[in-house]
């Protein structure tokens, strides 16, 4: 027996760093994106004019999850890689792109600097780049399941871009709070 640990095991070990980290990057996606409001339904976001490639709000809803899923997945296959030439390294840019992309809605959304988060998804995209160099040198794989990933950040990009050019005064827009019935006696 020349093996420290079967097909199988090491199947399994990769299983659990997946079973973790997937759902760990999800939640801290979804976190990220409620806690700043971004949805479709966010008052100042509805007041702002939009360029026309802006897809319909559902499809944010259904790539951001996917996406999420398949940073987790790379993620887990670069941590599963013990022992691997660069997986500090590459280990290093992951967390480093990733909060990053954590700041973009709470900076967009919530304080509505469009210009700022424009330099961030800037940011993000360029560490992105690395970390997915870094993860092809770990484990192609990986690098592969980062693709959709820069392409859609890449898109997101050119949105946010277009979304300042068309909005100078975006971060001072007045967005009237929804009134409310409650409480009020007459």
């Amino acid at each position: 027996m020349n093996q420290l640990a079967s097909a199988s095991q090491l199947r399994m070990s990769l299983l659990r760093w997946a079973l973790f980290v997937i759902p760990v990057i999800m939640f801290l996606g979804f976190l990220s994106g409620t806690i700043s409001g971004s949805t479709g339904e966010n008052s100042w976001y509805q007041t702002l004019i939009k360029p026309d490639i802006q897809p319909p709000s559902w499809v944010f809803g259904v790539v951001w999850p996917t996406l999420y899923f398949l940073m987790g997945l790379a993620f887990a296959m670069v941590l599963h890689a013990r022992g691997a030439r660069g997986r500090g390294i590459a280990i290093g840019l992951f967390l480093v792109q990733f909060l990053i992309n954590l700041t973009w809605s709470p900076v967009f959304f919530g304080q509505h600097k469009v210009t700022t988060a424009f330099y961030i998804i800037l940011a993000m995209l360029v560490v992105a780049i690395a970390t997915t160099v870094a993860f092809g040198r770990v484990r192609k794989a990986a690098a592969w399941l980062m693709v959709p990933y820069l392409v859609w950040i890449s898109f997101a990009a050119i949105l946010n871009y277009k979304i300042d050019q068309l909005n100078p005064d975006a971060e001072s827009l007045y967005v009237p709070a929804a009134s409310s019935q409650i409480g009020s006696r007459r």
